[in-house]
């Protein structure tokens, strides 16, 4: 493993991504299959902020831990519950609760903590104010796509835009369909994760796309590599970046959704991390695996691409969408050997040619 691991980071690993974009897209396919059959048999677990429920505020001792205030809320009969701890106290949001209901659960936490009933504090949340998150949500989500189409098709092109837009949609479904298969609360902190992994997704894909521009604008009427081939090795050339990104990014979050929540009870920052661990990983195998072969796909289409695909194939060049670098290391050894043995040979000649002049003194 480790000497993979070296390989890749001095760039002697070549992985045919474009060659296998039919194992991709099938991959992507099955992806998104299981993830819009969550979405409509499960359907996504809305948070109270969209549905509407109760917030219950108090203050208890010091000691009193989440562990106790969930278990108190729920002994209640109280099914959905929500704790954090505030500067005044504590603040727990449940579903809607009908009036006996609430009465119950004041006198419970009363009981429990020692606190008069009165002072167990009630908020009702109304489902119209979820609503408008969410519209808010669906118009930045709108504006966003329309500014990415803009700004890649200004930059690059737009068949690079229509790919990363299929990409970031890819994201957001898969991320989605997670979220409705685990059962994961959906708040606003999830919708802004939503929306955080689209720049992120996004930001890797414009690395891709920046290298394979620069690597194909050279190819010409007399170039030695197709526009496959030649967009393979650019994305072998960025492969590590986008590794030691998702990586460096990866860690913290995986620490606040597996130590935050399970030790600290962390209820928001798990409506988020789940959405970012998610993207993450979803966004990266994207910018790799669908929107540089989509791109691909796309561009072979043009005569141009076709052209110099058909002169390579009649030569017998090209390789499928497999190209071969080796190492920098051994193309000086191979040259310094070559420039050796030239060297050698000249100057042998060279002294047979005065041994002739010699005799014939």
């Amino acid at each position: 493993m480790s000497g993979i691991a070296r390989r890749l980071y001095r760039g002697e690993v070549n992985v045919d991504f474009v060659g296998r974009r039919k194992l991709w897209y099938s991959l992507s396919v099955i992806l998104l299959a299981i993830s819009i059959a969550g979405l409509v048999f499960n359907g996504l677990n809305l948070g109270v902020e969209f549905k509407g429920g109760s917030v219950f505020s108090f203050k208890a001792p010091a000691s009193v831990n989440i562990e106790q205030v969930r278990g108190t809320f729920t002994e209640a009969g109280v099914h959905q519950v929500i704790a954090q701890t505030t500067q005044n106290g504590w603040r727990v949001t449940t579903e809607s609760l009908p009036a006996e209901q609430v009465t119950a659960v004041q006198k419970a936490v009363a009981g429990e903590f020692k606190l008069p009933q009165n002072e167990v504090n009630l908020q009702v949340i109304g489902a119209s104010w979820g609503g408008q998150v969410a519209n808010k949500a669906i118009i930045g989500l709108i504006v966003f796509m329309l500014a990415i189409i803009l700004y890649l098709t200004m930059a690059f092109e737009w068949k690079m835009a229509l790919s990363a837009v299929v990409a970031l949609l890819h994201d957001l479904v898969i991320t989605a369909g997670v979220y409705a298969w685990s059962g994961f609360e959906v708040t606003p902190a999830t919708l802004l994760g939503f929306l955080t992994i689209l720049g992120y997704s996004l930001y890797d894909a414009v690395v891709v796309f920046d290298m394979i521009k620069e690597v194909t604008a050279k190819l010409g009427t007399t170039s030695k590599m197709t526009y496959t081939e030649a967009a393979n090795n650019a994305l072998n050339h960025t492969l590590i970046r986008s590794l030691n990104t998702t990586l460096v990014a990866i860690l913290p979050v995986a620490a606040i959704l597996f130590i935050g929540t399970t030790l600290f009870g962390a209820g928001t920052l798990k409506d988020l991390s789940l959405a970012l661990f998610v993207g993450m990983i979803v966004g990266t195998y994207s910018s790799l695996c669908v929107a540089t072969p989509l791109l691909v796909t796309l561009k072979e289409r043009e005569p141009r691409y076709q052209a110099i695909a058909r002169r390579l194939a009649a030569h017998g060049g090209g390789s499928g969408g497999r190209t071969t670098r080796q190492p920098v290391t051994a193309g000086a050894s191979n040259g310094a050997a070559n420039g050796a043995a030239n060297g050698a040979t000249t100057v042998a000649n060279g002294a047979a040619a005065g041994g002739d002049k010699r005799k014939k003194k």
